[in-house]
């Protein structure tokens, strides 16, 4: 199977994505993973609202993409003017690909919002969306869902057929309801009426972490690609590793000295695109997840000590040093 997946006209070289997740991937992180061989990273979910109202915090998130050599800003929201004005904002910016969020499960954004997956119960509006932005841009649109609100609504097979009726490009559905939230397993299964229901490519998401997942839930949904979340953690190489694997190619984890390069890379680079104070808040969940993910056969209280302090450090030069110190001996770091 070609590893190249054609969206719209945009052609993406390859079949495995990450996610958009909200504090997770910024531009420093999308850039670590485009350095690593990331074919397709997407923005954090970023407010139609706030985005139309300039808010610069917003803006950073969004509107920025120097580096990377595929743009994919995604958009949540419920007001159908509100995403047509965020789709041509973010095509200005330079966004290839704009990705509707139906799929967010966050009772912050599907509370007072509205939003994310609850537009799941909202079909005729879920689809004036998806025709608001559609119209409003000539890049194209996707869509990112889940299986439903919950057991009893299982739909994305029709929200999936109205959204491409209406021009979506791509569908991506995650393997749970919104009810389920992250519990259970993904139904990968389960993603396979959509697949049979529209003639765009598919992407299925969740628990893929390796390239064994992504041979099982391609097997099981029939879709042409996968998305990778949670997998990613501590682990921004993990979508090449997984398309090597899908490929019949080896590729091993990072060694850690590798593994420390890399996060030291990405360390800088937020601290680069933020400033020292904020690069360094915003880092602290991907040096959390770097140390949590690292190759040491440590027990799991030393391990989440070491990852305390150094969290709690206020000096970047503190971190990196302590960074270091950890990797290089991280039997006597995590003994003190």
């Amino acid at each position: 199977m070609s590893t190249l997946l054609e969206v719209g006209g945009v052609e993406v070289p390859g079949r495995a994505w990450i996610a958009p997740m909200t504090g997770v991937s910024d531009l420093p992180f999308r850039r670590a993973a485009s350095r690593l061989g990331a074919s397709y990273v997407a923005t954090e979910m970023v407010a139609c609202a706030e985005f139309a109202r300039g808010r610069p915090d917003v803006v950073r998130r969004a509107a920025v993409g120097e580096g990377l050599p595929l743009m994919v800003v995604q958009l949540v929201g419920r007001d159908p003017e509100l995403m047509a004005q965020g789709a041509r904002l973010a095509a200005e910016a330079g966004a290839q690909i704009i990705d509707l969020n139906f799929g967010c499960p966050a009772k912050e954004v599907t509370g007072g919002a509205l939003s994310g997956s609850a537009l799941m119960r909202e079909p005729d509006l879920a689809e004036a969306l998806v025709a608001s932005a559609v119209d409003a841009v000539d890049v194209p649109v996707t869509v990112k869902m889940r299986l439903g609100w919950d057991d009893a609504s299982k739909n994305a097979p029709e929200i999936a057929s109205r959204a491409v009726a209406r021009g979506a490009r791509a569908i991506t559905v995650h393997g749970r309801t919104r009810c389920q939230f992250y519990k259970g397993a993904a139904n990968w299964s389960a993603v396979r009426a959509v697949k049979d229901e529209v003639s765009v490519p598919v992407i299925v998401n969740g628990d893929i972490v390796d390239g064994a997942t992504a041979r099982e839930a391609l097997a099981q949904s029939g879709a042409d690609g996968v998305m990778i979340g949670r997998g990613v953690y501590g682990r921004p190489w993990v979508a090449t590793q997984v398309e090597a694997g899908l490929a019949g190619r080896a590729f091993g984890e990072p060694d850690a000295d590798t593994r420390l390069a890399i996060a030291l890379d990405h360390f800088r680079d937020s601290l680069k695109f933020y400033g020292d104070r904020l690069g360094l808040r915003i880092f602290r969940k991907h040096l959390a997840s770097y140390v949590d993910n690292a190759p040491w056969p440590t027990q799991a209280e030393a391990r989440r000590s070491a990852r305390q302090a150094l969290c709690r450090e206020e000096e970047p030069a503190r971190v990196e040093q302590g960074l270091i110190a950890l990797w290089r001996d991280p039997d006597r770091s995590l003994a003190a």
